[in-house]
């Protein structure tokens, strides 16, 4: 044996014969089963619907406030095995720490369990899902109602562009609409409103953006044009076969400088949603806005939603059609027309089996 390994050897020695004599001096394993039994516990305590107890843990908390706040609480009865314990894995593990975060932590639980979970980061998540073609205020009402936060605050924070972390989005725009990635995601139970929006900007740069990079050589548009169409053909397609027809009419129509003339750019705009009993009217998309594409040509000036995958792609280089106009059957499928008088007889058709069908309703009934 080398000098150095003899060294080594006895400097381990003495790092491990205090917590071997104090343990020992404590009685053994009884002594610790005694000090990781919980106790009642003189402060207040909100338990969880199975008895379990939501602990906060604040960013740059000390093991010893943490031990503390565990012992106030009726988690552990000793502040001292619970340092010793936080000794022991300092030194196996030099790189580990606890971690910030709320945890859900049983009052069964022994000390080193209740350790572990808060080392190992193991906080409470739950999980949200974002359906594609949600804009930000549909987004916003949802976490509402889930509880997250208001639609206030959320709203908020879409309308802070972080240039600095997601470099390839544009510091001229007003809102992050279209650029949140429709997805489920797993997040700490106490995340904020910036937090999901970077969350879900992460996962758009992650899906989104190496699509628009790999054919960014062949398609005509700009990216925020490219998102922008793909949010229009995401919003206008519910049968999954007529996207690339639909992102066919739409770039056909751009590339003559017809007005797209889409429903819900003009919804977008007011801040309404149309169904077969109240679609839009023709005051309605008269209305001047900048979304309006009946009566502006060309994009609107952001995207109205937020796309999935199958909208991105072929928005990027959409398909030749022979079609110039498209109008709903309000069943998910619609008519395509070549013509403007092809495309106003699937109107009439369309509009004379609705009263058809509201007239037998209406007899039924009485």
């Amino acid at each position: 044996m080398t000098a150095f390994s003899r060294i080594s050897k006895w400097f381990f020695y003495l790092i491990l014969l205090p917590a071997t004599i104090g343990v020992c001096g404590w009685q053994g394993w009884a002594w610790w089963s005694w000090a990781s039994a919980p106790v009642a516990s003189e402060q207040e305590v909100s338990p969880t619907a199975d008895g379990t107890v939501q602990l906060q843990i604040p960013p740059g908390s000390t093991a010893q406030e943490i031990g503390e706040n565990l012992k106030a609480i009726g988690l552990i009865r000793s502040t001292t095995a619970w340092n010793l314990w936080t000794r022991w894995e300092t030194l196996r593990d030099r790189n580990g720490s606890f971690q910030a975060g709320t945890y859900e932590i049983s009052p069964t639980e022994a000390l080193s369990d209740i350790a572990g979970k808060i080392w190992s980061g193991s906080i409470v998540e739950r999980s949200f899902t974002i359906p594609e073609g949600w804009s930000i205020r549909e987004m916003a009402i949802y976490f509402e109602n889930q509880g997250f936060f208001s639609a206030e605050e959320f709203v908020a924070a879409t309308e802070q562009i972080p240039t600095e972390a997601f470099p390839w989005l544009s510091p001229d725009l007003p809102h992050l609409e279209g650029f949140l990635y429709p997805d489920t995601y797993k997040v700490a139970e106490d995340t904020s409103p910036t937090a999901i929006v970077n969350q879900m900007l992460a996962r758009f740069e992650q899906v989104a953006l190496p699509i628009y990079e790999q054919g960014q050589a062949q398609t005509p548009y700009s990216f925020l044009e490219w998102v922008t169409l793909a949010s229009i053909v995401e919003k206008e397609t519910v049968i999954d076969d007529e996207r690339p027809e639909i992102a066919g009419v739409f770039a056909r129509r751009l590339r003559d400088g017809i007005p797209l003339g889409a429903d819900p750019t003009v919804e977008y705009a007011l801040g309404i949603r149309q169904t077969e009993d109240q679609p839009l009217t023709f005051a309605q998309v008269r209305i001047p806005s900048p979304y309006n594409t009946y009566i502006n040509a060309g994009l609107p000036p952001t995207p109205i939603a937020s796309p999935g995958v199958s909208s991105l792609e072929v928005s990027l280089e959409p398909p030749d059609t022979d079609y110039l106009y498209f109008v709903a059957r309000y069943d998910g499928t619609h008519v395509f027309s070549r013509t403007l008088a092809e495309h106003e007889a699937a109107q009439a058709a369309i509009h004379d089996g609705r009263s058809a069908q509201s007239e037998s309703r209406s007899e039924t009934t009485n």
